[in-house]
């Protein structure tokens, strides 16, 4: 279900710190299965066994990046097996825990992204990504500003005026505290001249929860990835104002922010990571295994399938990327007080 909260950093600490443990006690048996699928590998490597870390519920979209990558090395035989593991919580920081915590596995990958170092400041997590391993940039997919079909907000300015009004009073709705969700929508209120403390951010952990809260008159609005609500758009239930791209999607027939005049451009980007701790040749051997999976007609497919858009970087290209977003993110959240 939902957790309310604000973007402003008084108002959320105390759901925080309750999120964590919560989650860390939810997660507990779920690591122990991870445990497990890395002890019975024993002494094979990736090409035999590699297990696909989604630091999120099934459903999300780090679960279907993982899900689209076990298919696609299954049917393309680049590993002889390969299995998805979830390890939700605190905006992925419960999963990169655990994966900074197994130095040396060379058989284990983890899907993460922005909103794992938006998180990173929102939650104070103990780990970042200099206790990790940087594989790969595989995807950038767009998040949609959304409002129920019978909305009366026509446009980005329809919705902002009314917004302006009474910041506290209009529900905001997105992922997890710290998601790009939460950066587009506190970006966007500072472009309008609202306070981004003032935003009243409902956090959920799912796509189906928003579009259930959006027609439910739940929030008033919403800010997350297309596939959450591809279905209800096209049903006719919900409508999209905005895409957050920084030029506009071919396949996506919306104006972007920036069009509509709000200079607010973010990617929801997922990349590949690994325990610290392993050796070149074994961050070369993951490199290569994700470098194929991602060069296949089988994967071409998948991103036309989720609309996502290819932004493939490996080795020390993405981890120059990496660093770059990192600067990006913690300015975010620099300027918003964290």
């Amino acid at each position: 279900m939902a957790r309310a909260a604000t973007a402003g950093p008084s108002r959320s600490a105390g759901r925080t710190v309750a999120t964590v443990i919560a989650a860390l006690v939810g997660a507990a048996l779920i690591v122990l299965a991870v445990i497990d699928a890395s002890a019975s590998a024993g002494s094979a490597n990736a090409r035999n066994q590699t297990t696909l870390i989604a630091p999120a519920s099934a459903g999300g979209g780090w679960d279907g990046a993982a899900r689209e990558l076990q298919q696609v090395m299954r049917s393309e035989g680049i590993v002889n097996n390969a299995q998805v593991v979830n390890i939700p919580g605190a905006g992925g920081t419960i999963g990169l825990s655990q994966v900074s915590g197994m130095s040396g596995d060379a058989s284990t990958l983890m899907v993460m992204g922005i909103t794992m170092l938006g998180a990173i400041n929102i939650n104070g997590s103990g780990v970042d990504m200099d206790d990790i391993t940087p594989i790969a940039r595989i995807t950038d997919d767009y998040d949609v500003l959304v409002v129920p079909a019978d909305s009366p907000y026509n446009s980005v300015d329809d919705l902002v005026a009314a917004w302006a009004e009474d910041p506290q009073g209009f529900p905001f709705g997105g992922g997890s505290l710290g998601s790009v969700d939460q950066m587009i929508i506190a970006q966007l209120a500072q472009q309008a001249g609202i306070d981004p403390t003032d935003v009243n951010y409902i956090a959920y952990s799912g796509g189906a929860e928003l579009a259930t809260s959006l027609l439910s008159g739940t929030i008033d609005a919403s800010v997350s990835g297309y596939a959450d609500f591809k279905g209800q758009i096209e049903a006719g239930k919900l409508k999209a104002l905005a895409v957050s791209a920084p030029e506009p999607v071919e396949s996506l027939p919306y104006p972007t922010l920036v069009e509509e005049g709000y200079d607010v451009v973010l990617t929801n980007w997922r990349g590949i990571v690994a325990p610290p701790g392993i050796t070149e040749e074994e961050r070369a051997e993951l490199e290569d295994i994700v470098t194929e999976t991602v060069s296949t007609p089988a994967w071409a497919d998948a991103l036309e399938r989720n609309q996502w858009t290819d932004s493939f970087l490996v080795g020390e290209e993405f981890e120059q990327n990496l660093a770059e977003e990192r600067a990006t993110v913690d300015q975010i959240w620099s300027d918003l007080g964290y």
